[in-house]
């Protein structure tokens, strides 16, 4: 059998983010609109950093305003709430993001649900929690599952109907909106996790295999059923071969998954450079809803679905 497709996810990110920005140059066009994000980063964690650094980059990039708050660890909680309130009243922001994680003084969840459902860049909010899980429309919807439904959509087609679908991981960011987008794609959609008995034997009777679960090359590549389209979302940095030195590994053990999946994300060059673009295309959305103005169709959960 030959070895699985590669997909790479940092092409089609690439066009989604050229589709991006032509929806911001035409919404500025039309309307006179620039979109907004806002991107609240406390304290001074270096992976943190590093990824608000490639978002900033990305909203210049795409012709979008970029708001930045870098605030000092300290920073009282109270202080941080007043800030969201300003942000949810400013009109030239349209979309929050505040970096996780924060400073253990900080309630992550109360900041969270302070931010308005509208400009929830994230789609962390309970609110846009509840109308993707209940199909509504106007959720936004968080970034890694977005972009991972979307990577699924180009390798199979739009219709997947009656595939089996298996999501390992269950959390509020990836694992549970992931399997909300697949139920609604007509999938028939297994949740598993660390705890749940067979856990190979399920695998092994996924058509698609999301794997979100955190444990570096967990999922082995006998775990996987011949064919079958492989989405790891995991980013584990464990020791490499040259000591003192670290590499990237996803939750997917891909030099063996990749001799007996149909296709398969890498990492990096997966999932990863999806979930800036799908950021940005939130952002382009939140804005054209502000405006009265057409949702992109990528970011629409009717027309995504």
């Amino acid at each position: 059998m030959a070895d699985a497709k590669i997909i790479d996810g940092k092409a089609f990110a690439a066009g989604l983010r050229a589709r991006v920005a032509d929806g911001v140059a035409a919404l500025k066009a039309s309307h006179g609109v620039t979109p907004g994000l806002a991107v609240v980063l406390v304290g001074e964690d270096p992976a943190s950093q590093v990824y608000v650094r490639s978002k900033e980059r990305a909203l210049v990039e795409l012709g979008m305003n970029s708001f930045d708050h870098h605030e000092p660890a300290d920073m009282a909680e109270s202080d941080l709430l007043a800030l969201i309130d300003r942000l949810n009243a400013d009109p030239a922001v349209h979309g929050i993001l505040v970096q996780l994680p924060l400073p253990g003084h900080i309630d992550s969840q109360k900041v969270l649900a302070r931010i308005v459902p509208e400009k929830d860049a994230d789609g962390f909010h309970v609110v846009n929690a509840g109308l993707l899980a209940t199909g509504q429309p106007g959720a936004i919807v968080p970034c890694t599952p977005l972009g991972s439904l979307l990577l699924i959509r180009d390798t199979l087609g739009r219709d997947l109907k009656g595939k089996r679908a298996l999501v390992l991981g269950r959390s509020n960011i990836v694992g549970k909106p992931m399997a909300q987008l697949l139920l609604q794609a007509d999938c028939t959609v297994t949740m598993a996790h660390s705890r749940t008995v067979d856990l190979p034997v399920e695998c092994r009777r996924a058509d698609i295999l999301v794997a979100a679960v955190g444990r570096p090359e967990m999922v082995r590549g006998d775990w996987i059923k011949p064919g079958a389209t492989v989405i790891d979302v995991g980013i584990n940095r464990v020791a490499a071969a040259e000591p003192g030195k670290t590499r990237l590994v996803g939750d997917v053990a891909f030099d063996e998954a990749v001799k007996v999946a149909g296709a398969i994300t890498p990492v990096p060059g997966g999932v990863g450079p999806m979930t800036i673009a799908c950021l940005m295309l939130n952002t382009l959305a939140a804005a054209c809803r502000a405006a009265g103005a057409p949702v992109p169709a990528e970011a629409s959960l009717g027309a995504a679905l």
